[in-house]
């Protein structure tokens, strides 16, 4: 699975609070980024769940 983050992102660090393994936020860019090009196994549930809970529909997923 590959999780990206578009410029759609409005930078409330939902995502960061929920799962930090993965996303980061970028003070340079004020928004998140993925620090995985692919997202370990273990964190596929809690990706998935930062996807549908991000206001801003920016987290899009490929599985």
């Amino acid at each position: 699975m590959k999780a990206s983050i578009s410029k759609e992102c409005m930078g409330d660090r939902n995502c960061n609070k929920l799962c930090p393994e993965v996303f980061q936020y970028d003070e340079g860019q004020l928004l998140s980024i993925v620090q995985f090009d692919v997202i370990p196994e273990k964190y596929e549930d809690v990706v998935r769940r930062a996807a549908a809970e991000c206001g801003a529909q920016a987290i899009t997923i490929e599985e």
